[in-house]
């Protein structure tokens, strides 16, 4: 049998355990109005607002062919505004353990055999925003892929960089928009494949009542060094999610369960996510 990491679905369940009780602070933090204006919900939901926030996205991957996979993803978002146009530094820094190598959009390019655990690729973003704006908000930059892996299962052995662009637009009802990426290696292991990849993330929410929202975030990813049959992963699904406080900490929770309709066999067939994000409004 193969062998699972044990007691992995703890912090999930007492987290949201959170998301279900959460006390009565949730429609006070849902309306809570960040110094420089937006509702703290909107803010959540804009990738580049005035908004420091920590999430910890916990992520558990099946029916991928060499296996199963848990990560965390720490994702810390900060923003300093400089006199018309924001600043906003987004990493992604993954933690997990998988049974062998398992591709995801944070690790195009995977290698070896067995079971890994340990430190994954983190990526650097940062998106340069008009701090005045329409009705749409946009934001762009450069991307960088960094070698930190502390295992080839887990990352790409490769320095990769390019660009990235967001977009949205928030009706009275939620947001919608689109996120995209795309990163070409530059340097690395000589032995591992290059690294050549687009990530396409639309993404809507659903505003309801007591700080409770629903949510699709679909990540598409284009492998472009892989053949055509194994090059696209596309999932379908969505969530739910519910901003609240615990004391006078503004926190923000997501489930979500996605079903990859096209993908390569090393991807999973399908997986589910909690995220547990800390919220610092200006």
């Amino acid at each position: 049998m193969r062998e699972r990491p044990d007691k992995r679905h703890l912090f999930v369940l007492v987290a949201a355990l959170g998301l279900v009780t959460g006390q009565a602070g949730a429609e006070e933090a849902a309306g809570d109005a960040a110094k420089g204006g937006g509702d703290l919900r909107a803010a959540v939901q804009n990738p580049i607002s005035s908004l420091i926030s920590v999430p910890f996205k916990f992520a558990f991957d099946y029916g991928a062919a060499n296996g199963d996979g848990t990560i965390m993803n720490i994702q810390p978002v900060y923003p300093i505004t400089k006199g018309r146009f924001n600043y906003v530094s987004r990493l992604i820094l993954p933690v997990g353990r998988v049974d062998g190598a398992i591709s995801t959009p944070d690790n195009p390019n995977p290698s070896g055999v067995g079971s890994a655990d340990g430190l994954g690729d983190a990526n650097y973003s940062l998106f340069v925003s008009p701090v005045e704006y329409d009705k749409v908000i946009w934001g762009a930059g450069p991307s960088l892929s960094m070698p930190t892996a502390s295992d080839d299962q887990l990352g790409s052995g490769k320095w990769s960089a390019g660009v990235t662009a967001v977009a949205l637009t928030q009706p009275k009802w939620g947001s919608m928009g689109i996120l995209g990426r795309q990163i070409w290696s530059f340097a690395g292991d000589d032995d591992r494949a290059d690294v050549s990849q687009l990530l396409v993330e639309p993404f809507l929410n659903y505003n309801l009542e007591k700080g409770w929202f629903l949510i699709t975030d679909i990540i598409i990813t284009a492998n472009w060094e892989a053949p055509s049959s194994e090059r696209w992963t596309v999932p379908l699904g969505g969530g739910v999610g519910r901003i609240y406080k615990i004391g006078n900490q503004a926190v923000n929770n997501r489930f979500e369960a996605y079903y990859n309709v096209e993908r390569p066999d090393a991807a999973p067939e399908w997986s589910w996510s909690f995220t547990f994000q800390f919220l610092f409004p200006k």
